[in-house]
């Protein structure tokens, strides 16, 4: 009976583990689904880490968008930069004076006197080192009060006044050229008005492009100007 017994309490002990087996993480459930396991924070941690770590390099990587140099504007030299709501410039006109002398001041006189205007027609004057220094920017009074111009009159198109800039260099650029002191002030004011007003290079024309006229001459360095226009610019690029 001990015999017995001992074996009945045995068997009853085992079925008794295998039942409560059931109910503990790892084995199945009395439905037969299996139970999920318990996590190991540690393990599973590490075992995400890797499986992102591998998607992220499957990824396609998308493609940066090419940077764009940033262009740093040129500084203003004095009475450059306006004191009066600008006005919307969208041309640069140059012209020579077509006499072997002169500066803002002759011109403005000849101007009022002689054209009767209301005063110098340009917004700029260059000199050559006979009335004003050479290559001097000399300021005329419309740029002060941001005024049109008075320079390039050409039928049906008012823009080259209204919303151009009149630089006139001193000089007959159909007898001589410019002085390199006039060329290096020339690209520097206008790199400066082109950079400040978005003016862009087919803006930037000479008087004969668009009226009946040689200005601003036959040795105006048109070629010289644009390379040394576009260089100044690239120089400026980061």
């Amino acid at each position: 009976m001990r015999g017995a017994g001992g074996t009945y309490l045995a068997a009853l002990a085992a079925a008794l583990a295998f039942f409560l087996a059931g109910c503990t993480p790892g084995s199945s459930r009395l439905d037969g689904t299996p139970a999920i396991p318990r996590r190991d924070p540690f393990r599973y941690r590490a075992l995400e880490a890797q499986t992102k770590a591998r998607t992220a390099q499957q990824a396609p990587r998308r493609a940066e968008p090419p940077r764009r140099a940033v262009e740093v504007p040129p500084p203003a030299e004095p009475g450059w930069m306006p004191t009066v709501p600008e006005r919307p410039w969208q041309w640069i006109v140059i012209h020579h004076s077509a006499t072997a002398y002169g500066s803002a001041a002759i011109f403005d006189d000849w101007h009022r006197n002689g054209r009767h205007w209301d005063e110098l027609g340009y917004h700029f004057v260059i000199g050559n080192g006979t009335n004003s220094g050479d290559g001097a920017v000399e300021i005329g009074p419309r740029w002060v009060k941001q005024k049109y111009g008075a320079h390039t009159k050409v039928w049906n198109r008012e823009e080259y006044n209204q919303v151009g800039i009149g630089i006139c260099l001193v000089g007959n650029f159909d007898k001589s050229a410019p002085t390199p002191a006039q060329r290096d002030a020339l690209v520097r004011l206008a790199d400066w008005l082109a950079t400040r007003y978005r003016i862009g290079e087919d803006h930037i024309i000479g008087h004969g492009d668009v009226a009946d006229t040689h200005c601003p001459g036959r040795y105006f360095p048109r070629a010289e100007f644009f390379q040394q226009l576009q260089a100044k610019r690239a120089a400026r690029q980061r």
